[in-house]
């Protein structure tokens, strides 16, 4: 990121609020599998079609995933494999974060 531009900036941070939210997530988890109707994520993931669309809608506005019509239902499958790398790399380092942390919340425990 290293000089970018405030445009380039915005595009990015675009992309990261695009991930920050948790049903977002799940429905990348999802599609991470095999490609899926709206109807059938908004049942997987617990929440109304209208809702998963708003959510796909803009998961497809930042190249994340794409659509695809066929006959009366719209597919959706990734378009970015890249933001599993990007993702695994958060998973990873907030596990080793946890994992810190555990050592240090065991330490008060043993000394109790």
């Amino acid at each position: 990121m290293e000089d970018l531009p405030l445009a380039a900036l915005t595009q990015v941070a675009a992309y990261f609020q695009a991930l920050s939210e948790p049903t977002r997530l799940q429905i990348l988890n999802l599609l991470r599998q095999q490609e899926r109707k709206v109807g059938e994520l908004a049942e997987l993931c617990g929440f109304s079609i209208a809702n998963i669309s708003r959510h796909l809608s803009l998961l497809q506005q930042q190249g994340l995933v794409e659509r695809e019509s066929r006959g009366t239902s719209a597919y959706y499958r990734i378009a970015d494999p890249a933001v599993y790398q990007l993702c695994d790399l958060v998973c990873g380092s907030i596990a080793q974060s946890n994992a810190r942390a555990a050592k240090i919340n065991a330490a008060f425990v043993q000394n109790r």
